[in-house]
C-alpha cells in the first residue's frame, strides 16, 4: 500500500509540474507578442545597444582587454543609433539623450583606461546610468537584472546588468565568478 501510495503521489507531482510548465511556456508567449510601449523601431535598435553591453560584460568575465575595448567601442556605436525621436514623449526623450551623452563619456573614459580595475570602474558607473535609461525608456522586450556583489570594488559593492538571473560577476571572474545575487529584476512586460 505504501508504494501505491508513493507511486501515485510521483504522478500527481509530475502532473502538476507538467502544468506548470505549459502554462509558463504560455506565459512567455504572451509576454513576447503583446504590443510593446515604444516602436519596434525603437525596440530593435535598443535591443542591439543592450546586447552589446552585455557582450562587454562577458568580455570583464573574461578579463581580455582587446574584447573589452572592442566591445565598448560597439556600445559607443550603437548607443548613437538608438532613434530617440521614437519615444513618445519629450521629456522621456531629453531624459534618455542625457543619459546617452553620460553612457558616451564613461565609454570614452574606460577605453583610456589600461588597467582593468580602472576599466571595471567605468563598466560599473556605465552600468549604473544604463540602469536609469532602461527605467526611463521602460524598454519591455526584455527581462533584465540588476545584479550586486558585495565583494566587489575592495568590498564596497557593485552592481551591473545581466540578460540572465544566473551570477557571473565581471568584477571578480577568477575568484568569485558565482558571488552576488539578483538586486531587482527589469520587467516591463506587465506594465
Amino acid at each position: 500500500m505504501k508504494n501505491f501510495g508513493l507511486g501515485l503521489l510521483l504522478v500527481l507531482f509530475a502532473a502538476c509540474g507538467e502544468n506548470l510548465l505549459k502554462e509558463e511556456k504560455v506565459s512567455i508567449v504572451y509576454n513576447t507578442t503583446r504590443v510593446s510601449a515604444n516602436s519596434d523601431v525603437f525596440n530593435s535598435q535598443f535591443s542591439l545597444f543592450l546586447n552589446s553591453y552585455f557582450n562587454l560584460k562577458d568580455a570583464f568575465i573574461k578579463e581580455q582587454i582587446n574584447a573589452i575595448d572592442a566591445a565598448a567601442d560597439s556600445v559607443s556605436k550603437l548607443s548613437k543609433a538608438i532613434p530617440l525621436k521614437e519615444l513618445k514623449a519629450d521629456s522621456t526623450q531629453k531624459t534618455a539623450q542625457i543619459l546617452i551623452e553620460s553612457i558616451k563619456a564613461e565609454l570614452i573614459g574606460l577605453k583610456g583606461e589600461t588597467d582593468i580595475e580602472e576599466k571595471r570602474k567605468a563598466f560599473q558607473m556605465l552600468g549604473e546610468q544604463l540602469l536609469v535609461l532602461i527605467q526611463t525608456v521602460q524598454y519591455d522586450r526584455q527581462i533584465i537584472y540588476n545584479q550586486y556583489c558585495p565583494m566587489a570594488m575592495d568590498n564596497n559593492g557593485a552592481t551591473w546588468l545581466s540578460n540572465k538571473a544566473e551570477i557571473q560577476n565581471p568584477y571578480l571572474p577568477k575568484t568569485m565568478l558565482e558571488c552576488g545575487e539578483v538586486k531587482d529584476t527589469l520587467n516591463y512586460f506587465v506594465k
